[in-house]
């Protein structure tokens, strides 16, 4: 028994130092996590969750804020005297943020005013999801999911995850697809094209198609440019030209003249103007008029009047 007592007492300082290093090992790889301080909050989905798993990350616009440490029903948690038909059976996520509770709790409420909510997240093409926190002022007008209950934690709102809202999406898609009616739009599009072939290629009376209208004013076309391109209408041109020069000679040559017999008129007109005056002012002018001077002959060589002077008008 005396040799066995020291074997023993090696055995337990092995375990007791195993224990230990375990113990540091945890302690250094947990960077001191254990000794931080912390708080929970949770959310409500009514969605599936699948990808989300205990453990998963909780971020606020990428950084790590904590991590989810239980997915739960809100059934088995809240609504246990509730009867199955009434229960909403939400997914409850909870999680664990790290931080002073004293500092953050109080600012949960004021930070969900500003539209801070929860979305489950995809990381890229490994399926795996982590909870994102972040403000969302474009779903203001997303209502939350409404509960009765008193919650145990601070809860976070959330929001429909990215996938959600693409499947609801393509449900929309399928469904106007499905309610499409493809026969009337086939026949539509049918008289569609049977319109187009009769305005290209005319429909044999009145309408003679757009191709037709092509070919006939390329021929007009033609026709112009070799009109065009004749000596005449060069000939034609030349002489036009020559006409318009000559016509601007004597409009320039008459314009003179022109100008002499409106002056000429306005002379006419301002003597005319003269005699019509003097005409309303003493009308008997026009007939009768002063007599002409006395005209004086000479008598016996000699000038001067005499006595017996002949006048203009044969009176002594």
């Amino acid at each position: 028994m005396s040799n066995s007592n020291p074997n023993y007492f090696r055995l337990g300082l092995f375990v007791f130092g195993g224990l230990a290093a375990l113990v540091a090992v945890i302690l250094i790889f947990g960077s001191g996590q254990f000794f931080k301080k912390s708080f929970i909050v949770e959310t409500y989905v009514e969605k599936s969750v699948t990808g989300l798993d205990v453990g998963a990350d909780v971020r606020f616009r990428g950084v790590k804020l904590g991590q989810v440490t239980a997915i739960l029903l809100s059934g088995r948690v809240y609504e246990n005297e509730i009867k199955l038909d009434d229960r909403k059976e939400y997914v409850i996520v909870r999680m664990r943020i790290l931080g002073d509770p004293n500092e953050l709790l109080n600012n949960v409420n004021s930070l969900v005013a500003i539209d801070l909510r929860a979305r489950i997240k995809s990381m890229g093409i490994t399926g795996v999801n982590y909870v994102e926190f972040d403000y969302y002022p474009d779903y203001k007008n997303y209502p939350t999911l409404p509960y009765t209950w008193t919650p145990e934690y601070a809860v976070i709102p959330s929001l429909p995850s990215q996938t959600e809202q693409l499947l609801a999406g393509l449900q929309g898609l399928m469904l106007k697809l499905d309610q499409t009616d493809f026969a009337s739009t086939q026949r539509k599009f049918d008289a569609l094209l049977t319109n187009l072939n009769s305005i290209l290629t005319g429909d044999g009376k009145a309408n003679a198609g757009i191709v037709q209208s092509v070919q006939d004013l390329n021929i007009l076309l033609t026709k112009v440019n070799q009109v065009t391109n004749s000596e005449e209408l060069q000939v034609l041109m030349r002489e036009i030209i020559a006409s318009a020069i000559t016509l601007r000679q004597m409009l320039g040559s008459v314009q003179g003249d022109t100008a002499l017999s409106v002056e000429n008129i306005k002379q006419a007109s301002t003597q005319l103007n003269d005699l019509t005056r003097i005409i309303s002012q003493s009308p008997s002018s026009l007939i009768w008029s002063e007599p002409p001077a006395k005209i004086i002959l000479p008598t016996n060589g000699t000038q001067g009047g005499t006595p017996g002077a002949i006048t203009a008008g044969g009176q002594k």
